[in-house]
């Protein structure tokens, strides 16, 4: 034979060995394919089996302790209603704020009208002390005694001057 035959008969083995191993191949393949598929179903079902529409119930997980150790706060409930907590915060100190200005305020109330009351008070005296100063008989009992002023009262009664207009 010549070489010729050679390569053509090594080329035919070849040729009839590719099927078999391309079917060996697409065989394998298709078991894998089938084994994915059944852990896809597998993986699908178990995912359905834990999830759940309800919310849970808090009330069994919600006792004292976890809402004195801080659990409570890293709730789902509370990350969702964190602007509530936050809003009620803002207003609580402006409670707090309001009131303790409204307080000072008031004080300082008190202490103006104290000392409005203790003016009205010293004017009060001063306007008695003058007026029982100025009468004419302290007047005129000033004058007797000092004896040095030219002022005395009038004999006369008053003369009334028209004047014409």
């Amino acid at each position: 034979m010549s070489k010729k035959d050679d390569i053509e008969f090594e080329i035919q083995e070849t040729v009839a060995e590719e099927p078999a191993v391309q079917k060996d191949d697409e065989q394998r393949l298709l078991e894998e394919t089938a084994e994915m598929k059944e852990q896809a179903k597998k993986t699908i079902q178990l995912i359905k089996e834990r999830a759940k529409e309800e919310d849970p119930k808090l009330t069994p997980s919600m006792t004292l302790r976890t809402i004195l150790g801080g659990d409570f706060l890293t709730a789902d409930m509370v990350r969702r209603q964190i602007w509530l907590f936050v809003l009620m915060v803002v207003f609580c100190i402006a409670y707090v704020a309001i009131r303790y200005q409204c307080q000072q305020d008031m004080l300082t109330i008190d202490k103006l009208e104290n000392e409005l009351l203790d003016a009205k008070y010293k004017a009060l005296s001063s306007s008695s002390t003058l007026t029982e100063k100025s009468r004419e008989s302290h007047v005129l009992e000033a004058l007797k005694q000092n004896r040095d002023s030219l002022l005395h009262i009038s004999d006369q009664p008053p003369y009334i001057v028209n004047v014409p207009e």
